[in-house]
């Protein structure tokens, strides 16, 4: 399928500012995010559309390119991650984690769980690198985390042992200050936190010690987070109710564990694929071969039909990624190189030019269609 224009996906225009261009982006990447559209397929080819649209545009060289060029200049190599693969969501989770709106993102789909009267505790973020290896397989992780927990001295209420609250007077304990005001439209009514209370309704006559009044105290804590295969950077776990807990009896917040990919030595991951870059001789490539090659999993055989062309792609099925709360695997993808020596010896040399003067060695004169060929496989 035709790309939409980058500057139609992103709706501006193209004289657009960097800052227009990223506050766009940023519109449609809190829009379309997956975890508010879990299933819809739609949401997450928009959500991709718009993060590669920003990938060019935001980058001067590249949007230059595209200016003058448009897709075709982005081809071959125009992503240095994506290179000749589709813009995956993998890659469009690293634009969304890369321009640090997560925080926001986070906070603005948990603000409706904020409850009236108490306040509740911060969540904890912790971002946790993870192999590839460990991606494929899924695996369980501890994790220390420092946070507040309930005071035991006066059990989350702040007050010392023996003493209570006592209602606030400024807003008879409905933790509100309500402030009317006329005008020619109406009457409007402004509601705010009581500034004598903070919002709670309640007055601390006399502090606990041990807390300072906060009803809480720091603790240490070692969390067991069991991380499925498949995950990839940007995507998080919640761990609820671990995180801090709120001021006097306040609900405690949630711990995130926002996932990272260590980069691999060998691999290179496209969505639930992996790529591996395979050096490969000049014999190799003519006359075919059997090789063992790595795998995730370990060693596996690889069959190289005669007559490989340099820059193929051969396809290892179900040696990829397990697929993130499904069924099946991946594949492994091998890009074929073929090796030409830097030093040929003298016996070397002569072979070549034997090989030189045969006319089966020579490139075909219809050469540009075997390599468009090649593409389309």
């Amino acid at each position: 399928m035709a790309k939409r224009d980058y500057y139609e996906v992103l709706g501006v225009e193209r004289g657009a500012t960097e800052e227009d261009v990223k506050k766009a982006y940023r519109k449609l990447a809190m829009q379309y995010h997956p975890d508010r559209n879990p299933g819809d397929q739609v949401a997450e080819e928009k959500f991709k559309e718009a993060a590669e649209a920003y990938e060019v545009l935001r980058d001067a060289d590249k949007r230059a390119r595209y200016d003058r060029f448009g897709h075709e200049a982005m081809r071959g190599g125009g992503f240095s991650a994506a290179r000749d693969f589709e813009f995956d969501l993998a890659d469009a989770l690293r634009t969304f984690m890369s321009e640090g709106i997560f925080s926001d993102f986070f906070g603005a789909t948990r603000a409706s769980r904020a409850s009236s009267g108490q306040q509740r505790g911060s969540d904890l973020q912790i971002r946790l690198k993870l192999t590839l290896e460990e991606i494929a397989a899924g695996v369980t992780k501890k994790l220390k985390i420092k946070h507040h927990v309930r005071c035991n001295t006066c059990t989350g209420s702040g007050s010392q042992p023996g003493s209570e609250a006592v209602r606030c007077s400024a807003c008879g304990g409905t933790g509100e200050r309500r402030q009317v005001s006329r005008s020619l439209f109406g009457q409007f009514i402004n509601v705010t936190a009581c500034p004598q209370c903070n919002g709670e309704g309640r007055i601390i006559r006399d502090v606990c010690r041990d807390c300072k009044g906060e009803g809480r105290r720091e603790a240490e804590k070692i969390l067991q987070v069991e991380i499925p295969a498949g995950v990839s950077t940007g995507n998080y776990l919640t761990v609820r109710s671990e995180g801090n807990t709120g001021p006097r009896g306040g609900p405690p917040g949630d711990v995130l564990v926002v996932i990272e990919e260590a980069e691999h030595e060998q691999f290179e991951r496209h969505g639930d694929d992996i790529l591996l870059e395979l050096p490969i001789s000049i014999a190799q490539a003519a006359l075919g071969d059997r090789v063992e090659v790595p795998t995730i999993e370990g060693q596996a055989m690889l069959e190289i039909s005669p007559g490989t062309q340099a820059g193929k792609i051969l396809r290892m099925r179900g040696k990829g990624i397990a697929h993130l709360n499904g069924y099946g695997r991946g594949d492994q993808l091998v890009r074929l190189h073929v090796w030409i020596p830097n030093k040929a010896g003298a016996k070397e040399k002569e072979l070549f030019q034997q090989l030189a003067r045969m006319e089966g060695i020579r490139p075909p004169q219809n050469w540009r269609s075997i390599l468009q060929k090649m593409k389309e496989n």
